[in-house]
């Protein structure tokens, strides 16, 4: 171990689980620092630039603050690309990512998609990029995550097209047109705050995160009657879920006269996705 990664897990150890520190550790000498990944591994002493020596400061001090590394580096992998993410969108999570998936395997003819609360642009962009003859549309209400999504667009060639919307209040006219709607919406309850990571409460966007703890399924409610107008027949809908909602989910869309409900359980075994046919 060179000087470097020890004054970083030395920094970080009271924070940080130590596999995390050693992951953070190499992150930092080799993304963030540039620094030469073998000699790293081989304990090669490194003599790092005044200029070099701060960034590592500025770095350790975000991280003791509990920011996320995601944030101060400025990208988040997701779904094998790079994406853009600030405090003003939520860090891309590997569930999403099996979201991803099981929407492009089961809808490879797809025309038209809708996500609603698209945030960093994660999910549209990657089914854009998946599904390149299918045409992509994206909602959110947040400006600064329309802006962070847009550059994602650009920089990722994608052809996602971006609106403003308020899900829970806007009324436009509903035609059918989409062959499949997919949201992750803000799931998370106030009475849950207390099981949360502080990198997550104290960093990541609440207005991404919460929905009141008398309403919490408020979000899924108002899309599956948005569903209901604006799937083509026979179209699909699929949502990334809170794992205890996940039963509470699939009545609301049964008694919509949704067809073929799934519960499906992420990597981690939890209850994750509900999907439905129109």
């Amino acid at each position: 171990m060179n000087r470097i990664t020890a004054y970083i897990r030395q920094s970080l150890q009271e924070i940080y689980p130590p596999e995390e520190v050693k992951a953070l550790s190499m992150l930092i000498c080799c993304d963030m620092l540039g620094l030469d990944a073998l000699d790293i591994y081989m304990g090669k002493d490194i003599i790092l630039s005044e200029c070099k020596q701060r960034e590592l400061e500025n770095i350790i001090f975000r991280l003791q603050k509990n920011e996320p590394i995601q944030y101060i580096r400025g990208v988040a992998e997701f779904c094998g690309r790079n994406f853009k993410v600030a405090s003003g969108v939520l860090i891309p999570r590997p569930e999403t990512a099996e979201l991803v998936e099981l929407i492009v395997e089961e809808n490879s003819n797809a025309r038209r998609l809708l996500d609603i609360g698209t945030g960093s642009g994660c999910i549209a962009i990657s089914l854009d990029k998946k599904l390149p003859d299918a045409e992509v549309e994206a909602w959110d209400i947040s400006e600064e995550a329309l802006a962070i999504a847009r550059k994602n667009n650009d920089a990722l060639e994608a052809r996602v097209r971006f609106l403003q919307r308020d899900v829970l209040a806007d009324d436009w006219e509903k035609i059918p047109s989409f062959d499949v709607i997919v949201s992750n919406p803000p799931y998370v309850t106030e009475m849950e705050k207390n099981e949360m990571d502080a990198n997550v409460l104290e960093w990541e966007p609440g207005l991404a995160l919460f929905v009141p703890d008398e309403d919490p399924l408020r979000f899924y409610n108002r899309i599956v009657r948005l569903g209901s107008e604006l799937l083509l027949p026979g179209g699909k809908l699929y949502f990334e879920i809170n794992q205890v909602y996940g039963q509470e989910t699939a009545h609301i869309l049964e008694m919509n006269q949704y067809r073929d409900v799934r519960v499906i359980k992420d990597i981690f075994g939890k209850d994750r996705i509900v999907t439905a046919n129109r």
